[in-house]
């Protein structure tokens, strides 16, 4: 059973937002909101080829037209490529594109309808190219190159390439080949699964202003904020601290908003035209140039014994990162851990390839690796336990990993409530009632995320009025981590949450953040906040006790004070004389997660091979099938979720219905119709994100099994809740319907067709 949460006075209560008056007031300034006086704006030209040589850009005409006042072309300006892991991104294209919405030019001018105008007066001469669009067939050795010179282009170490793949990560661990000759059956399938917009509402903006001494500062609405920083500064060739990036404030973010966006545009523009330049995705950009979860095939083989004990497991995931690598070797890498599932596998062979095509760059969203092969590995326990006669939730139970199990990678598992969050699940969807009348039935499924590594810094300040600056340099992306964060120091310090002031997301005043990303930032931030909250009372203890003529340690802190009998020296008196004394009392930490222990010889060239803080969920759904329509009613919706510890219940319940919601959208409605690097559904008509009308009430369900480094215990919950919708939904329409899907959506057409 979960542990009993301890009880506090700050932590663990559903506290209001600190941020809250200003978002639901309107007086929280975005992004989007932000403006310069006299700035102009900028537009983008794009591709309408997937592969393709430039012979001539013509901004002649562009030039003289009114209200313009700066081109710039792949030629005109000299920039170095970037990347995350492989630098083959161009700003501007040089002498080739490689996939249709490539940017070829950027003009800003006075007014966003004449930046259009002049886009649409460039005229560009191509000579179209062969070009691949699968990425299976761009893996045969025919195959034409999308990168002709990958050889040539800078790349990670970790990253091992061959032409068309950008990528390949291997865990190897028993003799697969011999498990599948011990196996009583063994089942293939092969899954697909489509690309999806993030779905965030703010689109990406971007204000740039260069100074004469060239140094530049951004304010956008980016996830990373250093990472934005570094990426900027190598494209131009200057030092990270001539760039300053600031957040204002951003409109959610999901994954979408992790690499640039709009910021290396808008710097560009305004070094050319020597003012401030905005510029900002519209909404068919969105859907058709921005970063989309990567589409994926993949390929499982599964061995199991007489009682559905896997005995071998053998399974390969094949990402499209489109022309560019974006984040697709690090997808590709992770997906092998959620191939192998929460599950003990003696002799496993899993494979995780991102692939090049001409197909649009793919970025990532919530839990980059996650829905796709956790799809393909849950909808084929499904599968097997209908095929061996024994209970879906049964065949998991008898395989789920428990305390002291190793899995695939070596890690010895603990804190894992995984048993726990199968059995409420099931029990709170009425699990023995799987197919309760015609056309409906129950699905369910499980499992497992890490809690992402990766430094967090923070300080903290001791105000005049006895309240605390927090400074971090992560962004607040809508989920309350910060209010969590502050909940935590506000716990060590015995104050009410209020008493904090948070300062965030500004490179030249915040120290640094691996960012809003992974699962961590709760986590990160809260683990730096606790250390610099226990460094401070520390000093302050210290001050307060030579005033008080008393021993450190037999000070009590509590009520804004620190107690000596009856004397006592409020934080208010305390920062006064701290500051009279010069220099007030400040203090600050850092945090990265400790590595978790794993064998190394099971992996290669991974780049997560241990998961710190791992989290467990399972998702349960009850759905009715139309006979006549296809189409899908979600009739329940529950959601358990081993969290370690809710620092904020409200917020962590609010992630938890967001990433459901967002998980449905991939199972039943959200995909991008490519065809030959054409996105066909690039609008918000046709492109179908759920709508209120689409999703019932999510039920959440809260385990507790706390992690040793987590903040009081807690592990990440952003991401997770994404995972498991379109596997569970899956199963509960083949319990329903008796038609097994395989490829995502699973729309109403599919189910018929079926």
């Amino acid at each position: 059973m979960s542990a009993q949460p301890q009880v506090f006075d700050v932590v663990g209560k559903r506290l209001n937002r600190l941020d809250g008056a200003g978002k639901v007031t309107g007086a929280a300034v975005y992004a989007s909101d932000f403006a310069l006086p006299g700035m102009l704006y900028g537009r983008v030209l794009r591709s309408p080829h997937a592969h393709a040589k430039i012979l001539r850009v013509d901004t002649t005409a562009a030039r003289s037209m009114p209200g313009v006042r700066a081109i710039v072309t792949g030629s005109t300006q000299k920039l170095n490529r970037f990347g995350n892991f492989i630098k083959d991104f161009e700003v501007f294209a040089s002498d080739r594109v490689y996939h249709v919405g490539q940017a070829i030019a950027g003009v800003a001018a006075d007014s966003e309808y004449a930046a259009e105008q002049a886009v649409k007066a460039i005229v560009v001469d191509y000579e179209e190219l062969p070009a691949v669009f699968d990425p299976v067939t761009a893996l045969r050795s025919d195959a034409s190159l999308v990168h002709p010179n990958w050889k040539e282009l800078k790349a990670a170490p970790i990253i091992s390439r061959d032409a068309n793949r950008c990528g390949r990560t291997v865990i190897k661990v028993g003799d697969v080949e011999e498990g599948f000759r011990n196996s009583y059956r063994v089942y293939e399938h092969v899954f697909r699964t489509s690309p999806v917009h993030a779905g965030y509402t703010e689109p990406r903006v971007a204000v740039a202003q260069w100074t004469d001494s060239d140094k530049a500062t951004v304010w956008c609405n980016a996830q990373l904020l250093f990472d934005t920083q570094s990426a900027l500064a190598e494209i131009f060739g200057i030092p990270p601290s001539h760039i300053r990036v600031v957040v204002p404030g951003i409109g959610g973010g999901f994954g979408g908003k992790l690499r640039l966006g709009m910021e290396h545009y808008a710097m560009v523009l305004a070094r050319a035209a020597k003012r401030a330049v905005r510029v900002m995705s519209t909404s068919e950009e969105e859907l058709t140039a921005a970063l989309f979860r990567q589409p994926a095939t993949i390929e499982l083989k599964t061995g199991v014994d007489r009682d559905g004990h896997i005995i071998a497991k053998k399974g390969r995931v094949i990402v499209d990162s489109g022309a560019c690598s974006g984040s697709g070797p690090l997808v590709a890498s992770t997906a092998t851990m959620i191939l192998a599932g929460p599950y003990k596998l003696p002799n496993a062979e899993l494979e995780g390839i991102a692939v090049y095509t001409n197909n649009h760059p793919n970025g990532s969203v919530r839990a980059p690796s996650g829905p796709m092969p956790n799809f393909a590995t849950e909808s084929q326990m499904d599968m097997i336990a209908d095929d061996l006669g024994i209970d879906p939730l049964e065949l998991r139970k008898r395989n789920i990993l428990r305390e002291g199990d190793v899995a695939v990678n070596g890690q010895k598992m603990t804190a894992v409530g995984l048993e726990e969050c199968l059995d409420k699940a099931a029990a709170s969807i009425d699990w023995n009632s799987r197919k309760p009348e015609q056309n409906r039935g129950k699905g369910l499924a499980c499992g497992w995320w890490m809690t992402s590594r990766g430094s967090s810094g923070a300080y903290l300040k001791l105000m005049q009025d006895g309240t605390l600056t927090m400074m971090v340099g992560v962004v607040e992306m809508g989920t309350g981590a910060l209010t969590g964060a502050a909940q935590v120091v506000a716990e060590e310090l015995k104050i009410p949450v209020t008493d904090i002031n948070v300062v965030s997301a500004d490179s030249l005043t915040t120290p640094y953040d691996f960012g809003s990303q992974g699962s961590r930032t709760m986590f990160a931030v809260a683990n730096a906040s606790r250390e610099a909250a226990r460094e401070l009372i520390a000093k302050m203890r210290e001050r307060a006790a030579k005033s008080l003529g008393a021993e450190a340690q037999s000070l009590q802190m509590r009520e804004k004070a620190f107690w000596s009998g009856e004397k006592k020296l409020t934080f208010a008196e305390l920062a006064t004389q701290a500051n009279a004394g010069g220099g007030g009392l400040i203090a600050e930490a850092t945090y990265i997660a400790p590595a978790v222990e794993h064998d190394a010889s099971r992996v290669q060239n991974h780049f997560s091979p241990s998961w710190p803080s791992p989290s467990f969920h399972v998702h349960a759904v009850d759905v009715s099938i139309d006979q006549v329509l296809g189409e899908v009613t979600i009739n329940r919706y529950v959601v358990a979720q081993d969290v370690g510890y809710a620092i904020n219940p409200t917020y962590l319940e609010g992630q938890l219905e967001g990433g459901a919601v967002q998980g449905v959208g991939q199972a039943l409605f959200e995909e991008l119709i490519m065809v030959k690097g054409h996105v066909q559904n690039g609008n918000l008509t046709d492109y179908k994100m759920p709508t209120s009308m689409d999703v019932p009430p999510i039920e959440i369900i809260l385990v507790t099994y706390p992690s040793v480094t987590g903040p009081y215990g807690a592990k990440g919950v952003g991401e997770p809740p994404s995972i498991q919708p379109p596997a569970a939904v899956a199963n509960a329409i083949a319990a329903a319907s008796g038609k097994r899907i395989t490829n995502l959506p699973i729309t109403a057409e599919k189910i018929l067709m079926a």
